[in-house]
């Protein structure tokens, strides 16, 4: 199943079909199943996560996403950084901030922007889901920049360590990397452009 495929079969389920955080899950659900390989390692969820969710904002496909959920592996150290990072600003409700900080995480490890690796439709959908779930660390984001870069920032900065060679952002040669614009096609939408006809 195509990613676009997958979000539609969820939303068609979902609980709240005019809810954000159903569109996000959804979004990052659709993006896993359609890679292929196991559920749970796709999305950074284990087994209980997954059903947790899927019992929340999609019952009726529950039982087969729980088919879906395989093993999750064990994760890399960069990914319970972010995880950790994001937990020590987590707000809102429990459970689904949870399931979102898990699945964010593991999705921070994919090489393109996060809202791409999160199958969400631009930027502003992250900004959005990063203010709702985890508005204090969303709120040190002042300058805009990049949400990988960003996080690791404040990660590096915890540990003691300076990330950057100047000390004003405008004066580095890297600002682009940092603070570019994110350009780029979404990944449902692309995968609804590969289709064939």
């Amino acid at each position: 199943m195509n990613a676009q495929d997958a979000y539609d079969w969820l939303m068609a389920a979902a609980v709240n079909r005019d809810c954000f955080d159903s569109h996000a899950a959804a979004s990052v659900l659709a993006l896993g199943m359609s890679e292929g390989g196991d559920l749970c390692a796709r999305t950074g969820l284990d087994g209980a996560a997954l059903d947790g969710l899927a019992a929340r904002l999609f019952p009726a496909r529950r039982a087969a996403l729980a088919d879906m959920a395989g093993a999750l592996p064990e994760a890399e150290v960069e990914q319970d950084s972010v995880r950790a990072l994001l937990m020590q600003h987590a707000g809102r409700d429990a459970p689904l901030t949870r399931w979102f900080t898990m699945m964010i995480a593991r999705r921070a490890m994919e090489p393109d922007h996060l809202w791409q690796d999160l199958g969400l439709r631009d930027r502003g959908e992250l900004n959005t889901l990063l203010t709702r779930h985890f508005g204090p660390l969303a709120a040190k984001n002042t300058n805009n920049m990049k949400w990988k870069r960003f996080f690791y920032r404040q990660l590096c900065e915890a540990e003691g360590f300076v990330l950057c060679t100047t000390p004003v952002c405008t004066d580095c040669a890297d600002f682009d990397m940092c603070f570019g614009e994110e350009t780029g096609e979404a990944r449902l939408a692309r995968a609804r452009l590969t289709e064939p006809t």
